[in-house]
């Protein structure tokens, strides 16, 4: 697939995967629609706000690893947030989502595709919930074997007895 189309593909998925967020979360929290998971979202609703994140993650990481043989793995991982990252209110988890990706190698196609999808995502998610539009919605840091291998920056957390990352893909 040319980067063209893979743009292409990620700007038209974009809204169907946060489509397929809200109607997770209203299943994981019993909720009659996914309007109602909009509006706990808006509130401030932290259990919301993980159950968005780890979808719409679990989702993106499917869409990478289908669209670059390159990726062996990718996760989920938190940080503490500062007050400025805040999204959904002081009660709300932090924007953005932190996807860790674990790919042989790391590669510019790897870079575009996923500042492609933090785009998309970033204005889909404004136009969804409303509000003020968050700079990002993604944070897609890489880590090549090396950096998995001698436990250098990001590739250390994936050994992390703290803040070890949860997997939400693998080849």
């Amino acid at each position: 697939m040319s980067e063209v189309s893979e743009v292409k593909n990620v700007t038209g998925t974009a809204p169907v995967v946060l489509t397929k967020a809200m109607e997770y979360c209203a299943q994981k929290m019993r909720l009659d629609s996914p309007q109602e998971v909009i509006d706990r979202l808006r509130s401030g609703d932290a259990q919301g706000c993980e159950y968005c994140h780890y979808s719409v993650a679990k989702q993106v990481a499917e869409s990478l690893g289908a669209l670059d043989n390159n990726i062996k793995a990718t996760y989920i991982y938190d940080y503490d947030a500062t007050p400025e990252d805040l999204c959904f209110g002081e009660a709300g988890r932090a924007l953005p989502i932190h996807l860790l990706v674990w790919a042989e190698r790391k590669t510019a196609a790897l870079k575009v595709l996923a500042e492609t999808w933090d785009r998309a995502l970033t204005q889909g998610y404004a136009e969804m919930i409303g509000g003020r539009q968050p700079a990002h919605l993604l944070d897609v840091q890489m880590v090549d074997d090396a950096d998995v291998e001698k436990r250098l920056g990001h590739g250390a957390l994936l050994f992390s007895l703290q803040h070890r990352p949860v997997q939400v893909w693998r080849r």
